[in-house]
């Protein structure tokens, strides 16, 4: 078996936190025993590019459950979890191809290595598989039958290939799930955006000015929960209803460029490019941390803080690089401008990633029933996947709720009766 991690020896570490993951993810363990008995993907090859962490290695695991035959690279240079990828290639004997810190080359030649599979099933994270298949791998294409994608970076750019009738075969959505944007987005990526950036620091956020930048799912959890911790939030944005939403949910809404001399920690989540750009910069206080939970680094301009700095960047702490500006000031870049909910912690709590993978788990499994039907195009997890997630989920926290009755629901459908 052919595999590229850092330490295969990790790999009794990593078991036991796939095994701790496990037990927050009862929707997961439900479809994998059916997948136990049902086999919907054997004889299907499955090529994911994913964070490889405990909560994807039991997705890959459920998969595996279900007959496919599965590898995986990261989705991000940082996100390894190297004892996790040492325990799927040691226990689970599937081939893993990430190393956390790998170098943009290394990245690349592990995208390559997962497509060497030839897949008929590829999960994405950015859609980086993607757009390396359709750009360098075409002769892959003819046996592709569909694909996954779980972030609103990666549906954005795969939205742009089918608008342009580039894309070659059809896409789920599973970002737009509301079992995965509403829960995933906002209660994951806020609880542990936050853990990122106080892991990384230490500071205490508590009185602190916490400019996020955006309002979308993820934003809307990040400054909930930087409230929570006693900051003062200040919101960013470009789109005059979320920033209307902003401000009825009790939060200042202003310009970056007048946001950029109050904040102590600022935080991206946009998906767009130099959202923290030069000019912010240059009248930032002495000591703001600069923080991205967007997929790519391209949301806070690395380039123009470099340009702005004297000398090389002190690493004063895992994660956190200074840099001495021609003024004195000192501005802290953390993560890399990386994911810092990953590079810095885990990513998301298990019991949330849950559904998320859930949606993918089923999501392949509709692609692979449906072959024949669905076109080259970006398609929404079907309704009622979405509703049957959310009941799982309760029904596993312990929580019942009303059905309608028959009379309630002929009403719901009739027009004759009003007031």
């Amino acid at each position: 078996m052919d595999f590229d991690i850092k330490n295969v020896d990790l790999a009794p570490g990593g078991r036991l936190r796939i095994e701790w993951a496990e037990q927050e993810m009862p929707v997961l363990r439900g479809i994998r025993k059916q997948f136990e008995k049902d086999r919907p993907f054997a004889g299907m090859r499955v090529s994911g590019c994913m964070h490889v962490t405990t909560e994807t290695a039991n997705l890959m695991v459920t998969l595996q459950a279900g007959g496919a035959d599965v590898v995986l690279c990261a989705s991000n240079p940082l996100s390894t979890q190297d004892d996790v990828a040492a325990s799927l290639v040691s226990h689970f004997e599937i081939p893993v191809f990430a190393i956390k810190g790998e170098d943009t080359e290394t990245y690349h030649r592990h995208l390559n290595a997962v497509l060497d599979h030839k897949p008929h099933i590829v999960m994405d994270d950015g859609a980086d598989v993607v757009s390396t298949v359709h750009r360098s791998r075409r002769e892959l294409l003819s046996t592709i039958i569909g694909g996954t994608e779980e972030t609103t970076t990666g549906i954005v750019r795969l939205r742009a290939m089918a608008n342009d009738g580039a894309l070659a075969f059809p896409m789920i959505a599973v970002n737009d799930a509301l079992t995965k944007h509403l829960f995933d987005n906002r209660y994951g990526t806020g609880q542990s955006t936050m853990d990122g950036i106080i892991r990384a620091t230490n500071i205490l956020i508590a009185g602190k000015t916490v400019v996020v930048a955006g309002y979308g799912w993820c934003s809307r959890g990040i400054a909930m929960r930087a409230k929570g911790l006693g900051a003062n939030v200040i919101v960013t944005e470009v789109d005059p209803l979320k920033a209307l939403e902003a401000v009825m949910d009790g939060f200042r809404v202003m310009k970056m460029i007048d946001a950029a001399p109050l904040g102590d920690i600022f935080v991206t989540a946009t998906g767009d490019i130099n959202v923290i750009d030069k000019h912010h910069m240059a009248v930032m206080k002495d000591g703001a941390l600069l923080a991205n939970s967007g997929h790519f680094d391209v949301e806070i301009n690395k380039k123009a803080l470099r340009e702005l700095s004297v000398g090389e960047p002190r690493l004063v702490r895992p994660f956190v690089e200074q840099f001495t500006l021609k003024d004195g000031r000192k501005l802290n870049l953390l993560g890399e401008g990386r994911l810092i909910n990953l590079a810095a912690a885990e990513g998301h709590p298990a019991s949330v990633m849950d559904m998320s993978f859930a949606n993918q788990a089923l999501g392949a499994k509709y692609l692979i029933e449906n072959r024949d039907k669905l076109e080259n195009k970006v398609y929404a997890v079907p309704e009622e996947v979405d509703k049957e997630i959310a009941r799982i989920k309760l029904e596993s926290m312990g929580i019942q709720i009303d059905r309608l009755t028959e009379e309630q629901i002929k009403y719901l459908n009739s027009w004759e009766e009003g007031t």
